[in-house]
């Protein structure tokens, strides 16, 4: 997490007041002057909420932290009272075990997707409550890899890093402040004891933004082995893409 290659270096700067500038557009753009985020108090939310801070102010963000089974809360709550942005706590816990108890048996990923879609459906309840927009923290290359849950943690009015490759992600994240005890943990959804994105994935972050940055420039797989990547990584990304390309379309209208 703490090094990425000279090819995805960016200016944060420069990234920083680009996002914060293009925020305002779209929220003006819209007609809302507040937003609502779930914030988990990892590397992504915390990053969203920083640059929600300076393009509405800290009066008009409200996060909402949605711990399932007693999840440590710590990080996010520290995030929130270094922006000074308000925040309220949602136990999911109630609500996904009512639904599973009718369906014991659903495995980790069911559950799991069901956690990220209720978390969602309180965002869109709560964004009506308070007049807001909801905002997504998916990074560009969970979005290209299709690495999110449809209509859960993909569900969002605008999603400003979308642009950010992980890597770039945490350039970005050190720029702004975000404390480094976030920056320098495992990522995860938190959707399952011991669960982490690069495990699920099957590679390492900065492998796969190689893979995305050289796929992009219209690399072939042979070409992109030849700068270093094993074979079985960048088919791997090949194979993601392909497989949940469908999350990235909208629904079918015939």
């Amino acid at each position: 997490m703490n090094d990425y290659p000279d090819l995805l270096k960016i200016d944060t700067e420069q990234k920083t007041e680009e996002l914060v500038k293009r925020l305002k557009e779209v929220f003006q753009g819209k007609g809302f002057s507040k937003a609502v985020i779930g914030l988990s108090g990892g590397i992504d939310s915390a990053s969203c909420a920083c640059l929600l801070e300076k393009a509405l102010g800290r009066e008009n963000v409200k996060a909402f932290i949605m711990p399932y089974n007693g999840q440590d809360a710590s990080d996010a709550e520290e995030i929130a009272r270094m922006l000074g942005i308000k925040t309220e706590t949602v136990d999911i816990t109630p609500m996904v075990d009512a639904y599973f108890s009718c369906f014991p048996d659903a495995d980790r990923v069911r559950r799991g997707n069901k956690m990220a879609r209720e978390r969602m459906s309180i965002l869109y309840d709560r964004s009506r409550e308070h007049k807001a927009l909801v905002v997504g923290t998916g990074n560009k290359t969970e979005i290209s890899l299709g690495y999110f849950t449809q209509h859960g943690d993909g569900a969002c009015a605008v999603a400003p890093l979308a642009s950010l490759y992980k890597t770039q992600l945490i350039q970005l994240a050190r720029f702004l402040g975000v404390p480094s005890s976030i920056i320098e943990k495992k990522p995860s959804a938190g959707l399952w004891e011991g669960q982490t994105d690069e495990d699920e994935i099957g590679a390492p972050y900065v492998q796969l933004d190689l893979v995305l940055f050289y796929l992009e420039l219209g690399k072939s797989v042979d070409e992109i082995v030849e700068e270093g990547i094993d074979r079985s990584v960048v088919e791997l990304v090949r194979e993601r893409i392909k497989r949940n390309k469908f999350k990235l379309e909208g629904p079918v209208l015939l």
